[in-house]
């Protein structure tokens, strides 16, 4: 019985459709957990453990409008005094190489540059697949929610 030429057309596009799902759902578990794994760093001051998720040229708005960079982000980590400091509702979209993470946080207590804090909000983080295959994140954004 011979086969027809777009039968093995369809296998390949089917294969393909597979491989990519599997990638795309690889790398939202990844995202997912380097997030979960930033908010501990977060909550517990850990600069060391955040460091390696930034890009150098990170760069992240809070709430108030000021811009920080990675330096800035990792020197303002240490030091915080938290009743309570987590994220939730954390969804990723994967475009390729790049995905768009964003999810709730809630904390009260202080942060590490002494601003008492007792708020929620939204934030949204951009993550680049680099060329050594590992994800970064590169800009984040946060906003009040009231």
């Amino acid at each position: 019985m011979k086969s027809h030429p777009r039968s093995w057309l369809l296998i390949l596009l089917i294969t393909a459709s597979q491989a990519a799902f599997s990638s795309e759902k690889n790398a939202v578990a990844a995202i997912t957990a380097l997030e979960n794994q930033w908010a501990e760093g977060a909550k517990t001051g850990d600069a060391a453990a955040v460091a390696p998720m930034l890009a150098e040229t990170f760069v992240t708005t809070d709430v108030s409008g000021h811009s920080y960079n990675k330096r800035e982000l990792l020197a303002n980590l240490k030091g915080g005094k938290w009743e309570y400091n987590g994220i939730s509702d954390v969804k990723v979209s994967v475009y390729g190489n790049t995905a768009i993470a964003t999810g709730a946080w809630a904390g009260k207590g202080v942060d590490g540059d002494g601003t008492r804090i007792d708020r929620h909000e939204r934030w949204t983080d951009t993550w680049v697949k680099n060329k050594n295959g590992r994800w970064q994140c590169v800009a984040s954004h946060a906003s009040e929610v009231k």
